[in-house]
């Protein structure tokens, strides 16, 4: 079986690491390796806006494109090709299951939504409150920012329809403990849907192991290009009602991806999956081998995770918000520099050749009840191919 690539060869195959900056703006996307960019380019230049056909060759080609992606997809989620859907971003998707839920539901159902959440996996379901739907918000409890099951107990009821989550946290970091949360909601005979987008990265995902009913992720956050995944529990994917093309099945979850696919970005995709085999030491995608680049994953980002974590708290000048260690977070850190907007933190380091972010990353809710919002805080966010030498650069640019 191949080797594992070490640290300094798998950051050989990222061409934008090669810029000399620390690039800690990860939660906002991914870089791509070489492979990815080269699979794009050579799509484009091999079919140009070819479309799929069943009766002439290239065109059979792109169809056979669109299943392999969807195959790779669902062997990435842990499902069932059938219940994966591709399409433009993950909020899409979610906004075309809210509209399937506004033809279910009405006054008298009910939706909670965590208060960890990007406003990807709460605004579309506060647009159910269009028709009737109430909708309350599970806090997170201050200051580590994790939610709590008796919170979650005191909302549920047997009118509740749906509760969002959060698979990680993309300003804080806060991983929340999914199972625990999928099992106390279905024992209420509701619906979970969990935003994985954040988490995809650092975590693998299992929609089996997580206990969910519907999980979105975007491949652009896990080193591919610009795309959204919807997952759909395969019981439920026919009696959905989501808006779709006439002559679209109910349970063909084509019917949600609306249009023509980004065939070249479906292309770009599925290179990233072969990056992510290589890095699991494997020679063919299956599950077992992106068990073991996550493991690899893992064993990369811990320590960089920790100086990050570690180096800003250790700083008198900085303030970090949300779990101040480890456990049940990811590599991503919201923090506030004294006497400095985030904004101002952004651009000097910026400056000094550390790309961070700042505002409020469209997590309105957990920055509005720690009274961040609008202005919002500064995003470092560490990926596998990140080096402790980036950390170091970043903390020797806030001292």
């Amino acid at each position: 079986m191949p080797r594992t690539p070490d640290q300094t060869a798998l950051r050989a195959q990222f061409p934008a690491l090669h810029q000399g900056r620390a690039y800690l703006d990860n939660a906002a996307g991914g870089l791509l390796p070489q492979r990815t960019i080269d699979a794009v380019t050579a799509h484009l230049t091999r079919y140009g806006a070819t479309n799929a056909s069943a009766v002439h060759a290239p065109g059979r080609t792109l169809a056979d494109l669109r299943r392999q992606a969807r195959e790779a997809t669902a062997v990435f989620l842990n499902a069932d090709p059938q219940d994966v859907a591709l399409a433009s971003s993950a909020t899409t998707l979610a906004f075309r299951l809210s509209a399937a839920f506004a033809r279910l539901w009405g006054p008298g159902d009910e939706v909670i939504v965590s208060g960890l959440e990007h406003e990807a996996n709460a605004s579309p379901w506060r647009e159910l409150e269009r028709v009737g739907v109430k909708v309350h918000v599970w806090h997170a409890r201050q200051p580590d920012m994790r939610l709590h099951p008796d919170d979650l107990a005191a909302l549920l009821s047997d009118r509740t329809r749906l509760v969002a989550v959060t698979a990680a946290s993309n300003v804080l970091g806060v991983a929340p403990d999914l199972p625990a949360i999928t099992a106390q909601v279905r024992v209420a005979g509701a619906w979970t849907v969990v935003d994985a987008v954040h988490a995809a990265p650092h975590t693998l995902p299992d929609v089996q192991a997580w206990g969910a009913d519907f999980v979105t992720f975007s491949p652009y956050k896990v080193f591919g290009p610009h795309l959204g995944g919807l997952w759909v529990r395969g019981d439920l994917r026919g009696h959905l009602p989501w808006p779709k093309l006439s002559f679209f099945d109910p349970a063909d979850i084509a019917g949600i991806e609306h249009g023509t696919p980004s065939f070249e970005l479906l292309a770009g995709w599925l290179a990233t999956l072969d990056y992510l085999r290589e890095l699991g030491g494997a020679d063919t995608l299956t599950r077992e081998a992106l068990v073991g680049a996550y493991e690899h994953i893992h064993t990369l980002e811990t320590p960089v995770a920790d100086a990050l974590l570690n180096g800003l708290l250790a700083l008198p000048n900085v303030t970090v918000y949300g779990p101040r260690d480890a456990q049940g977070r990811v590599g991503t850190v919201a923090f506030r520099v004294n006497g400095q907007t985030p904004t101002q933190t952004g651009l000097h380091l910026s400056d000094q050749g550390v790309d961070v972010s700042s505002g409020h990353f469209y997590a309105v809710q957990p920055l509005t009840d720690l009274n961040l919002y609008p202005e919002g805080v500064v995003r470092a966010s560490i990926a596998h191919y990140t080096t402790e030498e980036d950390i170091a650069r970043l903390l020797d640019a806030l001292r």
